[in-house]
């Protein structure tokens, strides 16, 4: 028996035969964006926290700061946003400048306040407060592809952050 399946764009058909029986999951996804700036201070070598910030200073103590002036913060997400996060699911962070970027992976919690107005943080830890995005991250700001943090440090860079939530809760 052929199968087909069809991507989620879709864009393509793939058949796989003879497979039997098939599980299929259908993987519910959502996708915010914003834009931040570099600054002369991000040093992003904190070891637990990666954080994006709308303020648009930053003092040499912000080490987990990776870029200022954001667009969202927390309680800027849409409601939908913050209940799949608070349903457990997988956060997939991209950062990117230019052809540079970096990827995080961490997880929504019930926990999560998700309503802090100045700013978003990735925590290593299960640690929540009103400025926490997700928990369990597998990077940190001293993880950062080293390149996207040196572009970071110059205040004229822009960079584009996607956040997609999968629901693919362990």
């Amino acid at each position: 028996m052929a199968v087909p399946l069809i991507s989620p764009c879709g864009s393509a058909v793939v058949t796989f035969k003879n497979l039997s029986p098939i599980i299929a999951r259908v993987v519910d996804i959502l996708i915010e964006r914003f834009r931040c700036r570099g600054h002369p201070n991000v040093r992003a070598t904190h070891r637990s926290t990666l954080e994006f910030t709308r303020e648009r200073y930053l003092t040499p103590r912000g080490d987990c700061i990776l870029c200022v002036a954001a667009e969202k913060a927390v309680g800027d997400l849409s409601e939908e946003f913050k209940d799949a996060l608070r349903s457990g699911a997988r956060l997939i962070v991209t950062v990117r400048v230019g052809d540079v970027y970096d990827t995080i992976t961490a997880w929504g919690s019930a926990d999560l306040p998700l309503s802090d107005g100045r700013s978003m943080v990735i925590r290593r830890s299960n640690y929540v407060d009103p400025r926490t995005l997700a928990v369990r991250a597998d990077k940190a700001a001293r993880d950062v592809n080293r390149k996207l943090v040196e572009l970071l440090r110059n205040p004229e860079t822009v960079a584009h952050v996607e956040l997609r939530v999968e629901d693919g809760r362990d």
